[in-house]
């Protein structure tokens, strides 16, 4: 089988911009690489979007989904084309469940510095983005990170998921332990069910995908030359 085009979801408070030091890294192993902007309105319309990208591609996929983004590739990941997926500090959410429901299992260290607007949009407040998000980054990464962050609706929080591609799709997961945005006792529970091909821990915030570039690459790199 021809080797697998990687697909990259980004999550809340990002865009496919946050991806940017892990691309490099695939496109040099020759992989097709693709960075999808989903719109943060609602899981279906992200899982709309992802779906559009994904059936534009010949051959198959390689699903990759950081923080929020877990939870969209676990519904896309249902997609024919869909052959593995990697959680990386991300929801993996069961059938009925949501990311919020997640979240109050075990509440993250930055929950309090989550704010909503008056158009219902869920913000990390600006000033407190560098500690919630990525403490481990220079902060001038971080200052232009909280600036261009792109917000969900808060509704999307609340969405559940319906078919998880987890319990028919081959997953990996790697669990950020000094996540302050999902708690690392959550990212444990999800990735002990997800029956995962493997599992990795880094000594990383919640933006693994940006202090960690290289064991990120490195992780989706050895999905993909498995399938």
């Amino acid at each position: 089988m021809a080797q697998p085009t990687i697909v990259l979801v980004h999550g809340f408070w990002g865009n496919s911009l946050h991806w940017q030091h892990v691309i490099p890294q695939l496109v040099k192993q020759n992989y097709q690489v693709k960075a999808v902007e989903v719109p943060l309105t609602s899981l279906a319309d992200d899982v709309e979007r992802t779906n559009k990208m994904i059936n534009q591609i010949e051959g198959s996929v390689l699903l990759v989904g950081h923080s929020y983004g877990g939870a969209v590739i676990t519904e896309a990941g249902n997609n024919d084309k869909v052959v593995g997926l990697v959680y990386i500090a991300a929801f993996a959410p069961d059938t009925g469940e949501s990311p919020g429901m997640i979240t109050q299992q075990h509440l993250p260290e930055a929950a309090a510095n989550l704010a909503p607007d008056s158009d219902g949009y869920l913000w990390v407040v600006a000033d407190k983005y560098h500690e919630s998000f990525c403490q481990d980054l220079g902060a001038d990464e971080a200052i232009a990170l909280a600036v261009a962050q792109k917000a969900p609706l808060a509704s999307t929080f609340g969405d559940n998921i319906t078919t998880p591609a987890w319990k028919t799709k081959p997953s990996w997961y790697q669990v950020s332990t000094q996540d302050r945005m999902i708690a690392p006792e959550n990212q444990r529970k999800m990735s002990a069910r997800l029956n995962a091909k493997e599992i990795i821990e880094l000594d990383a915030s919640h933006a693994s995908l940006a202090s960690r570039p290289k064991e990120i690459a490195d992780f989706i790199l050895q999905a993909a030359s498995s399938l």
